[in-house]
């Protein structure tokens, strides 16, 4: 099914027509499994956004709630007070698309009046507001699957398919979030790698993307530095992972993923550039 090369977006837009685009991440948070706490001045958040937009990253996503196993909520006001000045200050300040990493309705509102152009939302439109605030505002929206909360969803996860329960669930997530206004061409797709998956459910989904990207929808993939690939590797750190990110990267948009979602933006684009020239995109 064939999908628009260009999403318009309040204000910008995302030009897919040479293939897979790169996500950075800046958590400004003290406590995300990988770089929490190293952005949580406003300064140094605002530094890192426009390093990451000027190595490529086509958006910068901003997130202000760690969603690691076992984290707990942050309160909407905490949320926004980490992170609305940041979003304020790259949208401003760079030509990258801005994107708030929440599941908060109040936190997105504060966002998107404040420059953010994308809602990625970890519970997939969970918050009953958060459909029609999207539809309202006209951003984009990422719908990813996770199997509980953070705070317990590597307790047991356990599917049967867990392809085919994914790929269902955000199926009727999309069609919800149509319900409710959302144009399709603004809706992405997000299997949850290591969200309330074990490290064999993670290996299923990624062989089984293809699934994903036939879906109708933009899919996004975030796998940068977590677990699953120190298993494989015997990294124990999660920034020693950015060669085991990389090959991940690389196999993900040679399938046709849209979008990864990465720490390391420049080592990442290198892999995109090289995926797309030998797919001849």
């Amino acid at each position: 099914m064939s999908i628009d090369s260009i999403v318009q977006l309040p204000g910008g837009r995302l030009d897919f027509s040479g293939g897979c685009l790169v996500m950075g991440i800046l958590n400004v948070t003290p406590d995300s499994f990988s770089d929490g706490g190293a952005f949580t001045d406003f300064d140094a958040a605002c530094v890192r956004g426009v390093e990451m937009a000027n190595l490529g990253a086509a958006i910068i996503d901003v997130g202000p709630e760690s969603t690691r196993p076992g984290a707990a909520r942050v309160s909407a006001d905490e949320q926004i007070s980490r992170s609305v000045g940041v979003i304020e200050y790259l949208s401003k300040n760079t030509d990258a698309v801005v994107s708030i990493d929440t599941r908060d309705a109040e936190v997105a509102l504060a966002s998107i009046e404040a420059g953010a152009q994308i809602v990625n939302d970890v519970s997939a439109l969970a918050d009953d507001r958060m459909g029609e605030l999207v539809a309202a505002k006209g951003v984009g929206v990422v719908l990813m699957h996770m199997q509980g909360e953070p705070s317990t969803m590597q307790a047991n996860p356990v599917y049967g398919d867990v392809v085919g329960e994914v790929l269902e669930f955000l199926m009727d997530r999309a069609e919800f979030a149509q319900k409710c206004g959302v144009e399709k061409r603004r809706i992405f797709i997000d299997p949850g790698i290591g969200f309330g998956k074990t490290f064999e459910h993670n290996i299923e989904l990624l062989r089984g993307i293809d699934s994903f990207v036939a879906s109708g929808y933009r899919v996004l993939l975030g796998t940068s530095r977590k677990r699953f690939i120190g298993d494989i590797t015997g990294k124990s750190v999660a920034g020693e992972r950015v060669f085991g990110t990389a090959a991940t990267v690389a196999l993900a948009a040679a399938a046709g993923v849209s979008l990864v979602r990465v720490h390391d933006v420049g080592e990442m684009m290198d892999v995109v550039k090289v995926a797309r020239a030998v797919m001849g995109w």
